[in-house]
């Protein structure tokens, strides 16, 4: 974070940044928005820049805000790992949920076998 570095065409941006200098810059931003068309970055006009994102044209310069898991990428990918968790937490829920209703019925019948085996009415 504070580092100033050089971007041109064909990089992937490492880290979240702001333009501090650019030279016809267009970036492809469909990985994180799924935008198709190219956006065209300027230090006055749409300065930020995300990780992930590609340089399609142009040049220039950015200053570091954010990178790893406190880039846009890195938030976005900690959320998805995030929910998998929760999914994978709840499947197991469930399973445990199956695993007991059927040790219970296993149980009511052996009761009931001893019970009319004992001549006892149920």
């Amino acid at each position: 974070v504070g580092d100033i570095c050089e971007i041109k065409y064909g990089d992937v941006l490492p880290a979240d940044g702001v333009i501090i200098q650019s030279n016809n810059l267009k970036v492809d931003e469909s990985s994180l928005t799924g935008e198709s068309d190219l956006i065209e970055k300027h230090e006055s006009t749409d300065p930020f820049l995300l990780s992930g994102t590609h340089i399609m044209e142009g040049s220039g310069k950015m200053l570091v805000l954010a990178v790893g898991e406190h880039s846009q990428t890195g938030i976005i990918l900690k959320l998805l790992s995030t929910t998998k968790e929760q999914t994978n937490d709840k499947k197991k829920t469930n399973n445990k949920k199956k695993q007991n209703t059927t040790a219970d019925a296993d149980v009511n019948e052996c009761l009931v076998k001893s019970k009319s085996a004992e001549g006892i009415l149920l």
